[in-house]
């Protein structure tokens, strides 16, 4: 696992998965240890349609909005001890290249992030955020799964 006293500033994607939250719990812990400050990070993404009856799909797909992202960024950033500095963050876009935009703007260095555990199929068909971070970070990620962590230094 890399040193996690070396960390300033950590990037927390949160979805609403039960990986993220575990995600959110290590960062917490790692920014406790390291001094570090916490982004949270949502990304809300356009409706995934297939490519064959795309229009019927669409018709029973409800966007999230904004208010529902920055709801969850609530409750995950109530969640944050006192003496942790926190930022929230609600963006627009494909999560894996908003993430990975955000983690070169913002100069974060690590991603702390859950990995929502659909399995391989689902994963090819959909893609996978994780995976994608995972391999692309200029950064180290740390990936909370079901129970296996992945650690990837870049």
């Amino acid at each position: 696992m890399p040193d996690q006293a070396a960390y300033c500033s950590i990037l927390v994607p949160l979805d609403g998965s039960p990986h993220a939250a575990a995600a959110l719990e290590r960062a917490i812990a790692i920014a406790r240890s390291s001094g570090a400050r916490l982004t949270l990070l949502h990304v809300i993404e356009p409706p995934h349609l297939p490519p064959v009856g795309g229009v019927y799909v669409a018709a029973f797909l409800t966007p999230e909005t904004e208010q529902e992202a920055e709801a969850l960024l609530d409750r995950a950033a109530a969640r944050v001890p006192d003496g942790i500095r926190i930022a929230t963050i609600v963006r627009y876009g494909d999560a894996a290249d908003v993430i990975l935009r955000r983690v070169e703007a913002a100069g974060h260095d690590l991603v702390v992030m859950g990995s929502r555990g659909l399995g391989a199929l689902r994963s090819l068909l959909q893609g996978s955020v994780s995976r994608a971070v995972l391999h692309r970070s200029p950064v180290p990620v740390i990936v909370e799964t079901a129970d296996v962590r992945e650690t990837a230094s870049a």
